[in-house]
């Protein structure tokens, strides 16, 4: 099983699409990991293929 650094509620960036913003994890079955990001609305994302990195601080 994978294993990630974040888990839902916390806020990840997407290294590859930054102009999507930061967005909050909402949820993470398997190796697919939904996030809604400020720009981009929401996002499923194979956690196998794109690296999400964890944001320390909330958006204000």
């Amino acid at each position: 099983m994978i294993h990630f650094e974040f888990e839902p509620g916390d806020y990840v960036i997407n290294p590859k699409q930054k102009d999507w913003g930061i967005g909050q994890v909402q949820s993470i079955i398997k190796n697919k990991i939904t996030v809604n990001f400020q720009n981009q609305g929401k996002q499923v994302i194979n956690g196998e293929i794109i690296n999400l990195e964890k944001v320390r601080n909330e958006p204000k």
